[in-house]
């Protein structure tokens, strides 16, 4: 089946040029013109991916977001006229994927999409015995329903929250570089940098960490990266 997308803006020149590129590599998109509109379809339609404005009329891309990571944890890509690094953080602080600012070049868009869609993609099944969760003290996760639970608590991760958190938590003790996480988790050919990482981590600490600022899950090695405890 096609990629599912929903393009929100309200500039409709906007929408219609990514649409029409989107289509000719076989996704199938739906658009949107406003905030309300893109609650509206989120809730009742399942969505591959998102691609949010964060300047939208009756409800603004960030309101968007933040409402969709309560219930769903479908990817976004923020879209934002601004370039300044506090709205693009702002955007990952909410609970997008990824961001973009315009003016952008479709390409790179694209390129952003695919990396994510690829990544979001679940694993096939293989043959012979696997591991359905890994624990860590009072952390569990799953990898066939991709939830997590702390003390038997579930933990609302995004998608790349849930592939980071599982990466480290697969290779513990093994220090990663902002730079292979990147590379690892968001995709070799992702055009983003290394300040994306650093955010999913922040929230990510945020999430499962009793206290962010000390830690006992994962670690900073300063001047090198991150690992699993």
């Amino acid at each position: 089946m096609a990629y599912q997308i929903l393009v929100v803006d309200d500039e409709k020149l906007i929408v219609k040029g990514i649409k029409f590129s989107l289509e000719q590599d076989g996704m199938e998109v739906t658009p949107a013109y406003d905030g309300e509109e893109a609650m509206q379809y989120i809730k009742e339609r399942p969505f591959d991916l998102v691609v949010l404005d964060v300047m939208l009329p009756k409800m603004d891309g960030l309101q968007v977001c933040q409402q969709t990571r309560e219930f769903s944890q479908v990817p976004i890509i923020m879209v934002t006229a601004k370039g300044e690094d506090m709205d693009k953080i702002m955007g990952l602080e909410y609970g997008a994927d990824d961001y973009i600012t315009k003016p952008f070049n479709i390409l790179e868009l694209k390129a952003r999409i695919k990396a994510i869609l690829r990544r979001s993609v679940k694993k096939a099944p293989v043959e012979g015995p696997v591991k359905n969760t890994l624990k860590a003290r009072d952390l569990e996760l799953s990898f066939d329903s991709r939830r997590v639970f702390i003390n038997g608590k579930e933990v609302n991760l995004t998608a790349k929250e849930f592939d980071l958190l599982e990466l480290l938590m697969e290779n513990p003790g093994k220090v990663y570089s902002r730079e292979k996480l990147l590379d690892t988790v968001w995709g070799y050919d992702y055009p983003g940098d290394v300040r994306t990482v650093d955010v999913h981590v922040r929230r990510l600490r945020e999430k499962i960490e009793a206290n962010p600022s000390e830690p006992k899950y994962i670690f900073t090695k300063w001047g090198v990266g991150y690992y699993f405890n």
